[in-house]
């Protein structure tokens, strides 16, 4: 007997890449149900071949489901997440809400999937900020052979982390600037077209913004709270997938040759670097795409065991929607879910 899965946040970028994800790897599901704000009753999404009607997230019963991804932004999973838990829904939040909660996991399944174990105390697991998700991903199986000391990135990060009217805008935009119309900026702070913001989210007091504050403080929950780190996010005039330039320091000594075998074979990840013109992932291709891509893998002469390298992935999905349906897939393997009805 399967799992009856809601998603919340089912017209949105990520509710959507849910779905689709959980079609894709033919999730143990006998219902889905797709949910969203009133303003939504009555659309339609897809669901593998099949088309769905869209539910109010406010009046739903939720008394049979047994697992909620939750993508519908931090406040109404503030709202939701708890009364959803208390209901004995397990919840996997996309959102920030619950992160840094030291009774609910922040899980990225190839890097510590067995913190999954902890959902019991509040039935919530927490997704990381997509940035750090595929920063964790690539990380992990280094630090396991030489330990990471200090981390330097940079992102170059994709409209759609800001969501569709990020993207539209950057839409129009360039459709503006080449004939010559109105140009307008309404959800960024500067124009997006042909441009780059090095600010993602709020300043915080110390002069980081509060996306470089996730990913330190994600980083340090998920791999290893003596990791220092250090970020400058950058919004880039791309659609989807997030870049990474990362500036590691070791512990112990480590090449770029042995770290381009570890990464070959490790979980999530796949290796395209050739030290020619286009032997490297961009962003456009690895749109769609559920790895992350690693490529530049180069020793940095400037400090003792450094290593460089650029890190690409789709923000969608394994930043957002593909990590959520992964954790519900690591609850399920680990046989920490029984479905609602088959325990009636």
């Amino acid at each position: 007997m399967g799992y009856k899965v809601a998603i919340a946040g089912a017209t949105g970028n990520v509710g959507r890449e849910m779905l689709e994800i959980l079609a894709d790897r033919a999730f143990p599901a006998d219902e889905v149900v797709p949910l969203a704000s009133r303003r939504s009753l009555g659309q339609e999404v897809s669901y593998g071949d099949r088309t769905l009607k869209v539910k109010d997230l406010a009046t739903y019963d939720f008394s049979d489901v047994d697992i909620c991804l939750m993508s519908a932004g931090g406040d109404v999973s503030k709202e939701w997440s708890p009364k959803l838990g208390a209901q004995g829904v397990v919840v996997i939040d996309n959102s920030s809400a619950f992160r840094m909660d030291p009774d609910v996991p922040l899980v990225v399944p190839e890097v510590n999937g067995d913190a999954v174990r902890g959902f019991g105390k509040k039935n919530i697991i927490a997704n990381p900020n997509c940035s750090t998700a595929q920063l964790v991903v690539a990380l992990k199986p280094l630090h396991d052979k030489a330990t990471i000391r200090r981390v330097v990135v940079s992102t170059y990060q994709s409209v759609s982390g800001a969501g569709k009217d990020a993207m539209d805008e950057l839409f129009n935009q360039t459709r503006s600037i080449f004939t010559a119309g109105e140009l307008k900026t309404t959800k960024f702070p500067k124009r997006i077209a042909f441009n780059l913001i090095p600010q993602i989210d709020v300043f915080m007091e110390d002069g980081f913004t509060k996306e470089e504050w996730k990913m330190v403080a994600e980083t340090k929950k998920i791999l290893d709270p003596k990791i220092k780190l250090t970020a400058t996010a950058v919004r880039v005039p791309v659609f989807i997938s997030h870049s990474e330039s990362v500036n590691i320091e070791f512990e112990n000594p480590i090449t770029a040759d042995e770290a381009r075998d570890i990464l070959r074979n490790a979980p999530g990840c796949i290796v395209i670097d050739k030290r020619e013109p286009g032997g490297y992932i961009t962003p456009h291709e690895a749109a769609g795409e559920d790895a992350t891509y690693i490529s530049r893998i180069r020793e940095d002469p400037t400090v003792d065991n450094g290593l460089a390298m650029w890190v690409v992935s789709d923000n969608l999905r394994k930043g957002a929607a593909l990590n959520a349906v992964q954790i519900a897939e690591a609850l399920i393997n680990r046989k920490l879910l029984t479905p609602k009805k088959q325990a009636a």
